[in-house]
């Protein structure tokens, strides 16, 4: 039973690229000063989606069925097959997101914000309602995260251990905080991902993650709604599609 998680550096070895010219020119090109009118509300604005747009939904990085993918292999645990793949879209999307982070700031996320004007509050162990910045809430998303899938006790690497009773409600809540922090990556984010050439990388993730929450019920249709429309785009052009157009 020894399912041993690799670093992430080695599974996302695709993302190790050198970006560090182009993104200190990104950043003095994205960094926006806060526009606050004086009662500290900003005005409002019709929501954007860019990701939306053909010429950007038809990245990836690959042609692979990730429905095949995503599918429990005979023979193998069920919650062993949770446990390896929870770690390595932990791995994928804590990494994606650092690709961006200078970009989000507390000044240019001053919440932690998703589509159709979504916006995610904290709670802490005491259940706790908490608002906080968008780099606050990933970075309490992260750490939270990796201090679950680096205990023994509820994420077991050694032969012989066997998972906790509330294994599954762990990997659930894993996943719709993971959810969160793509769902602001698309929403905050994209514009620099684009420009770092990051996008087909972020949407061949999201493809892949989606399936897999969804093949084993992990998160709520209803927690998912707000990317709906580009689960349908990302997706239905994913099966079975040869024509992708991979990035530079």
């Amino acid at each position: 039973m020894d399912h041993s998680r690799c670093p992430a550096g080695q599974e996302v070895g695709f993302l190790k690229q050198s970006h560090d010219l182009r993104r200190s020119l990104l950043l003095s090109l994205f960094t926006r000063k806060s526009k606050t009118k004086p009662n500290g509300k900003k005005p409002p604005t019709e929501e954007k989606k860019m990701y939306l747009e053909p010429e950007y939904t038809k990245a990836r990085v690959t042609d692979f069925d990730f429905k095949d993918l995503v599918t429990l292999p005979p023979e193998i645990d069920l919650n062993e097959w949770l446990a390896s793949n929870t770690t390595t879209f932990f791995n994928h999307i804590n990494l994606q997101y650092s690709t961006v982070s200078e970009f989000c700031t507390a000044e240019t996320c001053q919440a932690m914000t998703a589509p159709c004007s979504t916006q995610y509050y904290w709670y802490d162990e005491r259940g706790k309602k908490m608002k906080c910045t968008a780099p606050q809430y990933v970075d309490y998303v992260m750490s939270s995260v990796q201090k679950l899938v680096t205990d023994e006790e509820v994420f077991p690497t050694k032969y012989g251990k066997s998972f906790p009773n509330s294994f599954e409600s762990l990997v659930k809540r894993v996943c719709k905080h993971l959810f969160h922090v793509l769902a602001h990556l698309y929403c905050a984010h994209f514009k620099e991902t684009v420009a770092l050439e990051l996008h087909g990388h972020l949407n061949t993730l999201y493809i892949h993650f989606i399936l897999f929450v969804r093949e084993f019920n992990l998160i709520d249709p209803k927690d998912t709604s707000i990317m709906d429309d580009l689960t349908e785009v990302l997706c239905s052009s994913s099966a079975g599609a040869q024509n992708h157009v991979k990035e530079r």
